[in-house]
């Protein structure tokens, strides 16, 4: 069975715990590529999305909108559409995600908004690609916390180099407040001279600080875990996929079921993938099968990338 190498294995934990938007402490760094060849048109010649071959059949995140006077809204929603674009590097070019990002702008916004918008998106390029030199000017101290509060006190700093404070707490605000949050926690961890009691308290007063939203993004990956827990028990009891579609569903929603259902589609190919490259190496092996022989029956089932994470598996 030869895979389809234009669909790489995915990391399952991860995918589960984004489709419910849980937020991770960190920045995007830009890593220049050479462009990709757009994504084939399907059956019947439409292109659900030709940007790039892995967001084929998705749509721009973000609900980017104006204010009654035709202002741009600068918030969350607008980093959203620009990191989705983004994400895009690495199968094509940073001037073919700029342009992409900026038709998408002038089809949702009116021209006085979309040009506010494209002049904000430069200023997240440079922002961004400015991170890999506040990354490199870090030196790792061995405090976790620490490494923590200096990294994101570096990314604030940079920041009023390329946003107004209003810009900036619209884009990035609620990461921010997520972020303190995550770095409060470490350093109470961390803290030695703290009694379990005083530990205690303090983490308590930040769980009383936490505002709704918050509190539900730093959830959403234990929710996800105990829900998959619930899952595997009602497979065990015979559930079908419809079963575990409806208590997805009643949990999250019905678009995440969906995108769940898919994750376990996914899993599930490659692991018959895995089991026919196992059954086959086994043959070989016990025949002698010299290394190159090995090498084409990894090449027949997996791309490269899927082939660096074989050791554990072999």
């Amino acid at each position: 069975m030869n895979a389809n190498h234009n669909e790489p294995r995915v990391n399952r934990a991860a995918v589960l715990a984004g489709i419910i938007g849980a937020a991770m402490l960190g920045g995007w760094l830009y890593a220049p590529s050479d462009a990709a060849p757009p994504a084939a048109p399907n059956a019947t010649g439409e292109r659900y999305f030709a940007f790039v071959r892995s967001m084929e059949g998705t749509a721009p995140d973000g609900n980017v909108k104006q204010d009654a006077a035709d202002a741009l809204v600068v918030d969350a929603e607008l980093g959203h559409l620009f990191d989705y674009y983004l994400a895009g590097l690495g199968e094509t070019s940073l001037e073919s995600v700029r342009a992409e990002a900026e038709r998408e702008l002038a089809r949702r916004l009116r021209p006085a908004a979309a040009a506010q918008a494209r002049r904000l998106l430069a200023s997240y390029i440079d922002y961004k690609r400015a991170l890999a030199s506040v990354e490199k000017a870090l030196r790792p101290s061995g405090n976790l916390a620490k490494d923590a509060r200096a990294r994101h006190e570096g990314m604030l700093a940079l920041r009023r180099q390329y946003f107004s404070p209003q810009e900036s707490a619209g884009l990035f605000g609620d990461a921010d407040a997520y972020a303190q949050d995550t770095i409060a926690r470490l350093e109470i961890d961390s803290d030695l001279r703290l009694s379990a009691a005083e530990r205690a308290r303090k983490v308590a007063e930040l769980d009383a600080r936490l505002p709704d939203t918050l509190r539900e993004q730093r959830d959403a990956p234990l929710r996800i875990v105990r829900l998959e827990e619930q899952v595997a028990q009602r497979r065990a009891q015979g559930a079908d996929d419809n079963d575990i579609y409806r208590l997805r569903a009643a949990a999250l929603d019905s678009n995440a079921a969906a995108r769940m259902a898919d994750v376990d589609r996914e899993e599930a190919a490659w692991q018959r993938r895995m089991q026919s490259y196992l059954a086959e190496r086994k043959q070989l092996l016990a025949h002698a099968g010299g290394a190159d022989a090995e090498q084409s029956l990894r090449n027949a089932h997996f791309s490269p990338e899927e082939q660096r994470r074989l050791g554990a598996y072999e």
